[in-house]
Protein backbone atom coordinates (compact mmCIF):
# COMPACT_ATOMS: atom_id res chain seq x y z
CA UNK A 1 0.00 0.00 0.00
CA UNK A 2 0.95 4.00 0.04
CA UNK A 3 3.63 5.01 2.68
CA UNK A 4 1.41 7.79 3.03
CA UNK A 5 -1.41 5.58 3.76
CA UNK A 6 0.42 3.10 5.97
CA UNK A 7 1.57 6.31 7.90
CA UNK A 8 -1.85 7.79 8.50
CA UNK A 9 -3.24 4.30 9.60
CA UNK A 10 0.12 3.63 11.52
CA UNK A 11 -0.46 7.01 13.20
CA UNK A 12 -4.41 7.08 13.91
CA UNK A 13 -3.94 3.99 16.16
CA UNK A 14 -1.12 5.41 17.91
CA UNK A 15 -2.69 8.48 19.17
CA UNK A 16 -5.53 6.90 19.79
CA UNK A 17 -3.60 4.47 22.13
CA UNK A 18 -2.17 7.10 23.64
CA UNK A 19 -5.12 9.31 24.63
CA UNK A 20 -6.25 6.27 26.70
CA UNK A 21 -2.43 6.12 28.66
CA UNK A 22 -2.49 9.29 29.47
CA UNK A 23 -6.04 9.51 30.95
CA UNK A 24 -5.08 6.20 32.91
CA UNK A 25 -1.92 7.86 34.23
CA UNK A 26 -4.17 11.04 35.36
CA UNK A 27 -6.91 8.91 37.07
CA UNK A 28 -4.49 7.39 38.91
CA UNK A 29 -2.49 10.08 40.03
CA UNK A 30 -6.00 11.57 40.99
CA UNK A 31 -7.15 8.46 43.11
CA UNK A 32 -3.49 8.56 44.56
CA UNK A 33 -3.79 12.39 45.74
CA UNK A 34 -7.34 12.16 47.28
CA UNK A 35 -5.37 9.36 49.69
CA UNK A 36 -5.23 10.31 53.53
CA UNK A 37 -1.76 10.11 53.36
CA UNK A 38 -1.24 11.77 50.41
CA UNK A 39 -2.61 15.49 52.47
CA UNK A 40 0.15 17.95 52.80
CA UNK A 41 1.80 16.55 49.96
CA UNK A 42 -0.22 16.18 46.95
CA UNK A 43 2.37 17.48 44.31
CA UNK A 44 4.36 14.28 44.84
CA UNK A 45 1.36 12.58 43.45
CA UNK A 46 0.89 14.95 39.84
CA UNK A 47 4.71 15.73 39.24
CA UNK A 48 5.49 11.91 37.97
CA UNK A 49 2.79 11.65 35.66
CA UNK A 50 4.84 14.71 33.54
CA UNK A 51 7.63 12.25 33.70
CA UNK A 52 5.88 9.87 31.51
CA UNK A 53 5.54 12.44 28.87
CA UNK A 54 7.90 13.39 25.99
CA UNK A 55 8.73 17.04 27.28
CA UNK A 56 8.22 17.81 31.11
CA UNK A 57 10.03 20.77 30.90
CA UNK A 58 7.43 21.64 28.53
CA UNK A 59 4.70 22.15 31.44
CA UNK A 60 7.21 24.44 33.89
CA UNK A 61 7.19 26.96 30.96
CA UNK A 62 3.69 27.90 31.08
CA UNK A 63 2.64 26.58 34.42
CA UNK A 64 4.12 27.62 38.22
CA UNK A 65 4.17 24.26 40.06
CA UNK A 66 2.32 20.68 39.51
CA UNK A 67 -0.57 20.23 41.31
CA UNK A 68 -4.17 18.79 40.14
CA UNK A 69 -5.40 21.66 38.13
CA UNK A 70 -2.15 22.61 36.41
CA UNK A 71 -1.22 18.63 35.52
CA UNK A 72 -4.62 17.88 34.26
CA UNK A 73 -4.99 21.26 32.06
CA UNK A 74 -1.61 20.31 30.13
CA UNK A 75 -2.15 16.76 29.42
CA UNK A 76 -5.70 16.69 29.10
CA UNK A 77 -6.78 19.92 27.41
CA UNK A 78 -3.44 21.95 26.37
CA UNK A 79 -3.95 22.81 22.73
CA UNK A 80 0.09 23.91 22.62
CA UNK A 81 1.00 20.01 24.22
CA UNK A 82 0.84 17.79 21.31
CA UNK A 83 0.22 14.47 23.71
CA UNK A 84 -2.42 15.75 25.34
CA UNK A 85 -5.55 14.06 25.09
CA UNK A 86 -7.16 16.71 23.46
CA UNK A 87 -4.28 17.00 20.89
CA UNK A 88 -4.24 13.12 20.35
CA UNK A 89 -7.89 12.57 19.45
CA UNK A 90 -7.60 15.52 17.14
CA UNK A 91 -4.61 13.86 15.62
CA UNK A 92 -5.96 10.67 15.59
CA UNK A 93 -9.16 12.40 13.38
CA UNK A 94 -6.99 14.06 11.01
CA UNK A 95 -5.13 10.65 9.88
CA UNK A 96 -8.65 8.78 9.81
CA UNK A 97 -9.91 11.38 7.93
CA UNK A 98 -6.81 11.42 5.58
CA UNK A 99 -8.04 7.38 4.62
CA UNK A 100 -11.60 7.45 4.77
CA UNK A 101 -11.53 5.04 2.22
CA UNK A 102 -9.21 2.80 3.85
CA UNK A 103 -11.15 2.55 7.12
CA UNK A 104 -14.56 1.36 7.87
CA UNK A 105 -17.68 4.00 8.24
CA UNK A 106 -17.78 2.67 11.99
CA UNK A 107 -13.91 3.58 12.61
CA UNK A 108 -14.73 6.71 11.57
CA UNK A 109 -17.95 7.57 13.06
CA UNK A 110 -16.31 6.48 16.61
CA UNK A 111 -13.55 8.83 16.36
CA UNK A 112 -15.32 11.50 14.58
CA UNK A 113 -18.27 11.49 17.66
CA UNK A 114 -15.20 11.89 20.18
CA UNK A 115 -13.50 14.58 18.39
CA UNK A 116 -16.86 16.39 18.68
CA UNK A 117 -17.65 15.81 22.17
CA UNK A 118 -13.61 17.33 23.22
CA UNK A 119 -13.04 19.99 20.71
CA UNK A 120 -14.86 22.59 22.80
CA UNK A 121 -14.29 21.11 25.61
CA UNK A 122 -12.32 23.46 28.63
CA UNK A 123 -11.34 22.95 32.07
CA UNK A 124 -14.26 24.61 33.83
CA UNK A 125 -16.93 21.78 31.44
CA UNK A 126 -14.70 19.20 32.17
CA UNK A 127 -14.74 20.16 36.35
CA UNK A 128 -18.30 19.55 35.69
CA UNK A 129 -18.55 16.83 33.90
CA UNK A 130 -15.81 15.45 36.71
CA UNK A 131 -12.60 14.20 36.38
CA UNK A 132 -12.96 10.55 36.99
CA UNK A 133 -16.00 10.29 34.82
CA UNK A 134 -14.16 11.90 31.92
CA UNK A 135 -11.09 10.00 32.08
CA UNK A 136 -13.61 6.57 32.05
CA UNK A 137 -15.35 7.82 29.31
CA UNK A 138 -11.64 8.14 26.99
CA UNK A 139 -10.83 4.80 27.95
CA UNK A 140 -14.21 3.28 27.01
CA UNK A 141 -13.80 5.53 23.60
CA UNK A 142 -10.82 3.97 22.99
CA UNK A 143 -12.27 0.57 24.03
CA UNK A 144 -14.89 1.40 21.07
CA UNK A 145 -12.64 2.49 18.60
CA UNK A 146 -10.21 -0.33 19.15
CA UNK A 147 -13.33 -3.24 19.53
CA UNK A 148 -14.69 -1.25 15.63
CA UNK A 149 -11.30 -1.59 14.03
CA UNK A 150 -11.17 -5.27 14.95
CA UNK A 151 -14.64 -5.89 13.93
CA UNK A 152 -15.29 -4.03 11.27
CA UNK A 153 -11.74 -3.27 9.13
CA UNK A 154 -10.82 -5.81 6.45
CA UNK A 155 -7.92 -7.30 7.54
CA UNK A 156 -4.88 -6.56 4.85
CA UNK A 157 -1.87 -4.60 5.43
CA UNK A 158 -4.02 -1.02 6.01
CA UNK A 159 -5.31 -3.13 9.38
CA UNK A 160 -1.96 -4.32 10.02
CA UNK A 161 -0.28 -1.22 10.09
CA UNK A 162 -3.23 0.24 12.55
CA UNK A 163 -2.56 -2.71 14.49
CA UNK A 164 1.01 -2.16 14.80
CA UNK A 165 0.65 1.63 15.86
CA UNK A 166 -1.50 0.32 18.79
CA UNK A 167 1.21 -2.32 19.83
CA UNK A 168 4.10 0.04 19.47
CA UNK A 169 2.72 2.75 21.69
CA UNK A 170 1.17 0.39 24.05
CA UNK A 171 4.94 -1.07 25.06
CA UNK A 172 6.37 2.32 25.31
CA UNK A 173 3.99 3.49 27.77
CA UNK A 174 4.03 0.47 30.07
CA UNK A 175 8.02 1.07 29.87
CA UNK A 176 7.49 5.06 30.74
CA UNK A 177 5.12 3.87 33.51
CA UNK A 178 7.22 1.48 35.43
CA UNK A 179 10.27 3.80 35.00
CA UNK A 180 8.83 6.67 36.52
CA UNK A 181 7.35 4.55 39.25
CA UNK A 182 10.88 3.37 40.27
CA UNK A 183 12.69 6.38 39.97
CA UNK A 184 10.61 8.98 40.98
CA UNK A 185 7.80 7.84 43.27
CA UNK A 186 9.98 5.98 45.51
CA UNK A 187 12.96 8.69 46.12
CA UNK A 188 13.47 7.07 49.50
CA UNK A 189 14.44 3.54 50.39
CA UNK A 190 12.41 4.11 53.43
CA UNK A 191 9.14 4.15 51.74
CA UNK A 192 9.50 1.14 50.14
CA UNK A 193 7.06 -1.65 51.93
CA UNK A 194 5.20 0.80 53.40
CA UNK A 195 1.40 1.12 53.31
CA UNK A 196 1.84 4.01 50.72
CA UNK A 197 4.62 1.92 48.73
CA UNK A 198 1.62 -0.98 49.02
CA UNK A 199 -1.15 1.45 47.64
CA UNK A 200 1.56 3.41 45.17
CA UNK A 201 2.00 -0.30 43.46
CA UNK A 202 -1.70 -1.10 43.26
CA UNK A 203 -2.16 1.94 41.38
CA UNK A 204 0.33 1.18 39.02
CA UNK A 205 -1.37 -1.74 38.54
CA UNK A 206 -4.48 -0.69 37.76
CA UNK A 207 -3.14 1.96 35.47
CA UNK A 208 -2.49 -0.69 32.93
CA UNK A 209 -5.85 -2.86 34.32
CA UNK A 210 -3.43 -5.53 35.40
CA UNK A 211 -4.56 -5.67 39.10
CA UNK A 212 -6.96 -8.49 38.95
CA UNK A 213 -4.53 -10.38 36.66
CA UNK A 214 -1.80 -9.82 39.04
CA UNK A 215 -3.67 -11.50 42.00
CA UNK A 216 -4.81 -14.40 39.78
CA UNK A 217 -1.22 -15.07 38.94
CA UNK A 218 0.82 -14.26 41.93
CA UNK A 219 -2.10 -14.66 44.92
CA UNK A 220 0.01 -12.60 47.44
CA UNK A 221 1.02 -9.75 48.67
CA UNK A 222 2.13 -6.98 45.78
CA UNK A 223 5.76 -7.19 45.34
CA UNK A 224 7.45 -4.54 43.21
CA UNK A 225 9.80 -7.49 41.75
CA UNK A 226 6.67 -9.11 41.01
CA UNK A 227 5.42 -6.10 39.41
CA UNK A 228 8.28 -5.53 37.80
CA UNK A 229 8.28 -9.06 36.28
CA UNK A 230 4.20 -8.77 35.06
CA UNK A 231 5.09 -5.56 33.00
CA UNK A 232 7.80 -6.54 31.50
CA UNK A 233 7.96 -10.51 30.93
CA UNK A 234 4.88 -12.11 30.89
CA UNK A 235 3.11 -12.51 27.44
CA UNK A 236 0.04 -13.39 28.65
CA UNK A 237 -0.45 -9.49 29.58
CA UNK A 238 -1.83 -7.65 27.14
CA UNK A 239 0.01 -4.51 28.25
CA UNK A 240 3.22 -6.29 29.14
CA UNK A 241 6.62 -5.11 26.98
CA UNK A 242 6.89 -8.77 25.95
CA UNK A 243 3.08 -9.42 24.78
CA UNK A 244 3.28 -5.89 22.69
CA UNK A 245 6.75 -7.20 21.27
CA UNK A 246 5.20 -10.52 20.13
CA UNK A 247 2.05 -8.78 18.48
CA UNK A 248 4.83 -6.86 16.86
CA UNK A 249 6.55 -9.32 15.59
CA UNK A 250 3.80 -11.54 14.31
CA UNK A 251 2.40 -8.29 12.70
CA UNK A 252 6.15 -7.14 10.82
CA UNK A 253 6.11 -11.21 9.84
CA UNK A 254 3.22 -10.41 7.80
CA UNK A 255 3.82 -7.07 6.61
CA UNK A 256 7.08 -8.11 5.63
CA UNK A 257 6.39 -11.31 3.73
CA UNK A 258 9.60 -12.94 3.46
CA UNK A 259 11.71 -9.40 3.03
CA UNK A 260 14.81 -9.57 5.42
CA UNK A 261 13.98 -5.85 6.87
CA UNK A 262 16.21 -4.00 8.97
CA UNK A 263 13.01 -3.65 11.17
CA UNK A 264 12.43 -6.99 11.19
CA UNK A 265 15.39 -7.86 12.69
CA UNK A 266 15.51 -5.06 15.58
CA UNK A 267 11.86 -6.04 16.50
CA UNK A 268 13.72 -10.03 16.60
CA UNK A 269 16.54 -8.88 18.99
CA UNK A 270 13.86 -7.02 21.71
CA UNK A 271 11.43 -9.78 21.65
CA UNK A 272 14.34 -11.98 22.09
CA UNK A 273 15.45 -10.07 25.60
CA UNK A 274 12.26 -9.83 26.50
CA UNK A 275 11.10 -13.75 25.75
CA UNK A 276 14.31 -15.23 27.65
CA UNK A 277 15.35 -12.78 30.37
CA UNK A 278 14.87 -13.07 33.91
CA UNK A 279 13.67 -10.54 35.85
CA UNK A 280 16.23 -11.17 38.78
CA UNK A 281 18.84 -10.36 36.09
CA UNK A 282 16.83 -7.33 35.08
CA UNK A 283 16.94 -5.94 38.77
CA UNK A 284 20.72 -7.03 39.39
CA UNK A 285 22.02 -4.85 36.31
CA UNK A 286 19.53 -2.01 37.02
CA UNK A 287 15.53 -1.65 36.53
CA UNK A 288 16.34 1.83 35.30
CA UNK A 289 19.10 0.80 32.45
CA UNK A 290 16.95 -1.73 31.49
CA UNK A 291 13.70 0.22 30.72
CA UNK A 292 15.61 3.05 29.55
CA UNK A 293 17.57 0.80 26.95
CA UNK A 294 14.29 -0.58 25.63
CA UNK A 295 12.85 2.86 25.63
CA UNK A 296 15.58 3.95 23.40
CA UNK A 297 15.59 0.21 20.69
CA UNK A 298 11.85 0.92 20.91
CA UNK A 299 12.19 3.92 19.40
CA UNK A 300 14.59 3.39 16.86
CA UNK A 301 12.77 0.68 15.64
CA UNK A 302 9.73 2.77 15.29
CA UNK A 303 12.48 5.12 13.28
CA UNK A 304 13.07 2.24 11.07
CA UNK A 305 9.84 0.75 10.28
CA UNK A 306 9.15 4.31 9.10
CA UNK A 307 12.69 4.19 7.07
CA UNK A 308 11.47 0.62 5.58
CA UNK A 309 7.48 0.91 5.26
CA UNK A 310 6.66 4.92 5.34
CA UNK A 311 10.10 6.29 3.17
CA UNK A 312 10.51 8.77 6.23
CA UNK A 313 13.55 9.22 8.36
CA UNK A 314 12.12 10.23 11.69
CA UNK A 315 13.16 9.72 15.16
CA UNK A 316 9.78 8.42 17.24
CA UNK A 317 9.85 10.43 20.20
CA UNK A 318 6.64 9.64 22.56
Amino acid sequence: MLSRSAEDLFWMTRYMERAENTARILDVSNRMALLPSAEGSRSLHWAPALQIGPDPEAFYERYEKPDQRSVISFMALDRGNPSSIWCCIREARENARAERSKISTEMWESLNDTWLEVQNLDFERLEVWGYRKFFDWIKNRSHLFRGVTLGTLIQDDGFQFARLGAFFERADNTARILDVKYHVLLPSPGDIGGVVDYYQWGALLRSVSAFAAYRKVYRDAIRPSAVAEMLILNEDLPRSLHACHRAIGETLDDLCDGRKLECRRLAGEIHACLKFGRIDEVIEKGLHEFLNDFILRNNRLGSQIQQDFMMTDVVVVN
